[in-house]
């Protein structure tokens, strides 16, 4: 089929950075999925996008949507007649419906009938009618926060557009875009190539933009273009450019033609903590850090100009005379702030709302005090840094630097802690108690600090939900789910043996206002153990494993974990499937006997289930001490070589027997194995 390449650019006033990777690849989906489902074919596809402009190319995008047969069902057959033998009402109407006659109706014949039916040649558009829609119902579709309004016009758009290219091929599409008609005229730079250059075809967009235009269309090539110029300026100061990658996408959506400027300030500012002055670089001015090889801040700072300047020197002192005086303020909060003690702070928190029905941030604090304590008891950690720290743990948020910057608290909880002298364990686990931070991030390694972020999530997971706020779709405004992951993460990660059941039952004690404790705790365990479904399906579980292992209800992730680990291996055993199957069965049969089993096997008369019964005793011997270390998957291996006999009974016994006492010590034996496997793991859940 033939083909042509598209593009397709809006340009607008300058575009949020923050989100203009993100809204340039909603737009490409937008497009493909409308291409897609107009069933028009297409071999590549790639975003562009600058401050001032969106774009999307297509590759090989065919001419014509294929020619097909539309069919359309109507009555069956035996109601498409009345009684006289001519067509019935609903025959009729459905033939009026259609544009057609009732003669011209043909007949569907399938296993479960007959029926009228109406088939239709429908020959495919040309693809350049589609695509003025499927590009304007693209833009309708995009996910923005606040759309705007501009002039007389009625439309909207997160910025005010000013122009619209739209090619097909070496053709242009003129239709209305946004209040634009849409032509093949685009703008290059601001300043260096303002000029209107016309683009003569789709594939030919980015290097006219780049040769004419003075700009790069292309994002992740601007993004390798800063990374790399970044890193040979900080070269040349003997330095090395600390790149973080949010930072390095929102300097690539800020520059159309990035140029590289290193900047210097007072060495003095070096004595703040160095995450005090990178915050101030990174978020305030989006410039680049510079450390030595020691990973030590040097007292310079890589900046990124939109322009080719005549006179570069005055962008770089520029720059030096604003980042001066945020340094300063930071440097006034650093002194100001020790001058008064965290302890001395605490109190404070008294002030502060953490939430309606939970009080204060000193509410919140005094259960983290006593979820710490307990905590720390059952994992043999120093209950009086537990406490501690857990006393501290938010008190900076009281502090000017943090009411700057909220982004460093925990981090100058940790530099006060130890300028007041607190324990270097008390101090890192005022820092730590807020991890993992996100997906993916480290947990506490400090333990201690795995402790107060223990009890700071269990008392933000079981408070929340017990003030009836309970996350519903995307909306999850206290990051409860994150809580919960890292609740786990810590737990499983750093190999912790709590009971998390239990320890919600004790968080759940320490509210004063009224709610449902029974239908709380449900909710939050359920929760929890939902978030750890996600994390065993992300680490390639199967969903039957879980399920095998969540229907036993261990009340300790790592101990689910551990049990998790035994069904997977399990699984690779050749007597996995018919014991899996068995189990199943034996379930069954239990499930729907109308008799109780018997409270004890007792005497037998099959030689096979005599056999089975010394191979389940024997079995039950032999995998208690597994079953005491936690050796699950030992335990399980040895229930394996229970499958002949098991296979055995079941080839040769009749469980329901019409003598209701044997049929009871029968129902007893399969109890009695399957409860054996029951103390791993429900492993009937597994499919085959």
């Amino acid at each position: 089929m033939a083909s042509k390449h598209l593009l397709f650019e809006l340009g607008s006033e300058e575009l949020p950075p923050k989100t203009l990777v993100k809204l340039s690849q909603a737009l490409l989906d937008n497009v493909l999925q409308g291409l897609s489902a107009a069933e028009l074919t297409f071999t590549g596809s790639k975003a562009y996008a600058t401050p001032r402009r969106l774009a999307v190319f297509v590759e090989n995008l065919s001419t014509q949507q294929p020619d097909k047969i539309v069919e359309k069902r109507g009555p069956a057959l035996q109601a498409a007649f009345a009684p006289d033998g001519k067509p019935s009402k609903a025959a009729e109407g459905f033939s009026m419906s259609c544009g057609t006659t009732f003669e011209q109706l043909e007949r569907l014949k399938t296993e479960k009938g007959e029926w009228l039916v109406f088939k239709q040649a429908v020959k495919g558009q040309p693809t350049e009618q589609l695509i003025p829609d499927i590009i304007r119902q693209s833009i309708s579709a995009l996910s923005i926060a606040k759309r705007m309004r501009w002039g007389n016009f009625a439309t909207e758009f997160v910025r005010p557009v000013h122009w619209a290219v739209l090619l097909y091929g070496d053709s242009t599409i003129e239709c209305e875009i946004l209040g634009l008609t849409t032509g093949s005229t685009t703008l290059g730079h601001r300043f260096h190539a303002p000029q209107a250059i016309t683009i003569n075809s789709p594939e030919s967009y980015a290097d006219a933009l780049y040769q004419q235009g003075k700009l790069i269309v292309d994002v992740e090539q601007r993004k390798a273009i800063i990374r790399d110029q970044a890193q040979i300026a900080a070269a040349a100061v003997n330095g090395t450019a600390h790149i973080e990658d949010d930072l390095l996408e929102e300097i690539a959506a800020l520059n159309e033609w990035p140029v590289p400027v290193t900047g210097t300030f007072d060495p003095r500012f070096l004595e703040l903590p160095a995450e005090v002055l990178i915050t101030t670089m990174q978020t305030n001015q989006k410039y680049f850090p510079v450390k030595n090889a020691s990973g030590e801040l040097l007292p310079y700072f890589i900046t990124f100009s939109n322009i080719e300047s005549t006179r570069p020197e005055s962008i770089k002192q520029g720059n030096e005379r604003v980042i001066t005086p945020r340094l300063t303020d930071a440097e006034f909060f650093w002194k100001q702030d020790r001058k008064k003690s965290l302890e001395d702070r605490v109190e404070s928190l008294a002030n502060i709302v953490f939430q309606e029905k939970l009080g204060t941030l000193a509410d919140k604090t005094q259960r983290v005090i006593v979820l710490s304590e307990l905590i720390a008891t059952q994992l043999c950690a120093n209950v009086d840094w537990a406490k501690r720290a857990a006393r501290l743990a938010k008190a900076d948020l009281m502090t000017d630097m943090v009411g700057e910057f909220g982004n460093l608290q925990g981090i100058m909880g940790r530099y006060y802690a130890l300028a007041d002298n607190e324990p270097r364990e008390v101090a890192d686990a005022i820092e730590q108690h807020y991890y993992p931070k996100q997906s993916g991030s480290p947990t506490p390694s400090s333990q201690t600090g795995q402790v107060v972020a223990l009890a700071d999530k269990v008392d933000t997971l079981t408070g929340i939900f017990s003030a009836g706020l309970i996350p519903t779709g995307d909306k999850d405004p206290y990051a409860l789910r994150r809580a919960a992951l890292g609740t786990l993460r810590i737990i499983i990660e750093n190999e912790n043996n709590l009971d998390i059941v239990a320890l919600v039952d004790v968080s759940l004690t320490l509210y004063t206002h009224t709610f449902d404790r029974k239908e709380i705790r449900k909710l939050v365990i359920d929760f929890i153990f939902d978030r750890l479904r996600g994390y065993c399906l992300d680490r390639g579980y199967a969903p039957d494993e879980f399920d095998a292992v969540i229907s036993v209800n261990p009340a300790q992730p790592l101990d689910f974990m551990k049990r998790l680990q035994a069904v997977k291996a399990f699984r690779q055993l050749p007597e996995a499937e018919s014991l899996a199957a068995a189990n199943k069965r034996i379930r069954n049969i239990l499930k729907k006997s109308d008799i109780p089993p018997a409270g004890q096997v007792g005497d037998l008369v099959e030689t096979e289930e005599r056999h089975l019964f010394d191979t389940a005793k024997e079995s039950a011997a032999d995998i208690q001490p597994f079953l005491e270390k936690k050796d699950y998957q030992a335990a399980l291996s040895r229930l394996a070589k229970t499958e002949s006999a098991v296979n055995a009974f079941f080839d040769k016994v009749m469980v329901m027997s019409d003598d209701l006492d044997l049929r009871a010590r029968r129902l007893a034996l399969l109890n009695m194995l399957s409860d054996q496997f029951l103390q791993i793991a429900d492993i009937s859940k597994l499919q085959s």
